[in-house]
């Protein structure tokens, strides 16, 4: 073993040892998938001096169809009937993943959906994620009822920072389970900008135990969005299996490239339009 991994292997103990009911072995039985010593990596080479992280364990080539990675994305408060109207309309003809949208506009954006193969996307507990664990289970479940088929909850940032991870944990599976329950996705938002690396790692620990289909950045009401390094660090925490999706301050084909090599595998935007026409007038998508 090099100095560098018995710091790594030193740090991962570290953090586990805050994970209740954990221990070392349990992690290394994982085979290489254990999110919060794999996660570990990423932060340890940097703190030995790199100034840039090539990720290329689960990320992916930029696909021919970029729209299919998009989650075109209206939550502005002030949103209009109409607004929401020409997102769905949109969505269609570009044929983005979903239409990412307020409750309140569930069941119109589900309706004018239908026959596509867009889906509507609700957000809970948003964007503070401050609303107890029974209700964000109910907000989801009246979304989905009202036709949303992925779920994007923002997860209890005060308990994550707290160190309170039974209740982040009760959290995410109250509104994982409604998603189950249903069919549809569990997408769970950790507001990375708040958050220490440690906190990201144990976040994402939490949603992959609580059976969340994704974790995504940010909400993009926090003042940050999604960073290269963030999502690199998401990819690592969850593995393989889990979705990653990358939401914030992604404006352009290069911004979009850049997410999806680091490991994202869907991308929540407000500019889906530029980001797609930009990557195909430059003949790169």
């Amino acid at each position: 073993m090099t100095d560098r991994e018995a710091i790594i292997e030193a740090v991962t103990r570290e953090v586990l040892a805050t994970l209740a009911g954990e221990t070392w072995d349990e992690c290394l039985a994982c085979v290489g998938d254990c999110v919060v010593h794999s996660a570990q990596k990423v932060r340890s080479v940097l703190a030995a001096g790199a100034s840039r992280v090539s990720f290329n364990g689960f990320g992916a080539d930029v696909p021919s169809d970029l729209a299919g990675f998009i989650d075109h994305t209206l939550l502005k408060p002030d949103a209009t009937a109409s607004e929401i109207d020409r997102m769905c309309a949109e969505a269609v003809e570009y044929q983005f993943a979903s239409v990412c949208v307020n409750p309140t506009w569930a069941k119109r954006v589900a309706e004018a959906l239908k026959g596509s193969d867009v889906v509507a996307c609700c957000v809970v507990g948003f964007p503070f994620g401050a609303t107890p664990p029974e209700i964000k289970a109910m907000e989801a479940r009246r979304a989905i009822r009202d036709g949303a088929r992925e779920i994007d909850m923002v997860v209890n940032i005060g308990a994550l920072k707290s160190g309170d991870y039974a209740t982040v944990e009760r959290d995410i599976a109250g509104v994982a389970e409604a998603c189950r329950e249903a069919g549809a996705l569990c997408k769970v938002i950790l507001e990375t900008v708040l958050l220490t690396d440690e906190e990201k790692v144990i976040a994402s620990r939490l949603a992959v135990k609580a059976h969340a289909d994704f974790v995504k950045t940010s909400t993009g009401f926090a003042g940050g969005g999604a960073t290269v390094y963030d999502v690199a660090l998401i990819r690592e925490a969850v593995g393989p299996k889990v979705g990653v999706k990358a939401s914030g301050g992604i404006r352009s084909a290069e911004d979009a490239r850049q997410m999806i090599a680091a490991g994202a595998t869907r991308i929540g935007a407000s500019a889906g339009i530029q980001i797609v026409t930009e990557g195909a007038s430059s003949g790169q998508y």
